[in-house]
């Protein structure tokens, strides 16, 4: 029984010091609301402009590479332009339109005033649509387990005590690298790149010789949703973004962009 106590103790200790070393200053899941330029119970480590930088419409490229193998991995999780849009609104450093499928419901509406189906006084015409300035393009480099502590420890602590060595071998550390691109919709020059990242140590299942509400407590830490570490990366990747556009100096090329550069091949 002695024994038994000692383990569960190290084993907190183990899982204590775990976390302080790996959760990660942003490994907040983004919540909260905005309408127009107030926001309510936002992410307080997400950066916040005092006025907005432009329009911005977000595309989430479906077909690519990162797109399959995360829906793959994740399919419940689905699209991460919802919580993206969210997240740039609340910061006020831009100013959302709609690029997305909702687009069509847009020109629906038009169509069906044109049609002469609509009030009267419905107030739609030409020129009303926002253009958006910038494109934002986010895209994930991986998102899995990566070994944790597992290797490092568990093999140490099994010599001393097979069963806790058994649960720090399931000890895993989750990570999630996200990559955000900003692009000049009028010039299609790229403005601004930034990569952010988040890592969480969680327990994996396995506590069989603990009491129930010993192993329920652990569990817990192995129901922190994927999407959770995937979204305090690119609230990483989104605040480093910002800080660099807060200095942002244009690139200059003599002669003017676009105009051959500097590198000639020969004749």
């Amino acid at each position: 029984m002695m024994e038994h106590k000692n383990v569960k103790k190290l084993l907190s200790g183990l899982v204590s010091a775990a976390l302080l070393a790996g959760v990660s200053a942003n490994a907040l899941a983004q919540s909260g609301s905005v309408g127009g330029a107030n926001a309510a119970d936002a992410n307080p480590k997400l950066e916040y402009c005092e006025e907005p930088l432009g329009t911005v419409g977000v595309d989430e490229d479906q077909q690519s590479t990162w797109w399959r193998s995360y829906y793959g991995r994740y399919p419940s999780l689905g699209s991460t332009v919802p919580v993206l849009r969210l997240m740039i609104q609340q910061s006020n450093c831009f100013v959302v339109v709609e690029r997305g499928r909702s687009l069509n419901n847009v020109i629906a509406e038009r169509r069906l005033e044109e049609s002469g189906e609509l009030r009267q006084g419905s107030s739609f015409q030409k020129g009303q649509l926002v253009s958006a300035d910038f494109t934002m393009n986010p895209s994930i480099q991986f998102s899995e387990n990566t070994g944790g502590l597992g290797a490092a420890v568990g093999g140490f602590i099994k010599k001393r005590s097979p069963l806790l060595g058994g649960v720090v071998g399931k000890l895993k550390r989750k990570e999630a690298a996200t990559t955000l691109l900003l692009i000049d919709n009028r010039s299609s020059v790229q403005i601004s790149a930034s990569v952010g990242q988040a890592k969480k140590y969680n327990f994996g299942v396995g506590l069989a010789g603990f009491s129930r509400s010993a192993g329920g407590a652990l569990g817990g830490y192995t129901r922190t949703p994927e999407g959770k570490i995937i979204v305090a990366a690119f609230a990483d990747s989104y605040n480093n973004m910002v800080k660099a556009l807060r200095n942002y100096k244009a690139q200059e090329i003599k002669g003017g962009l676009g105009k051959g550069g500097k590198l000639k091949v020969g004749s």
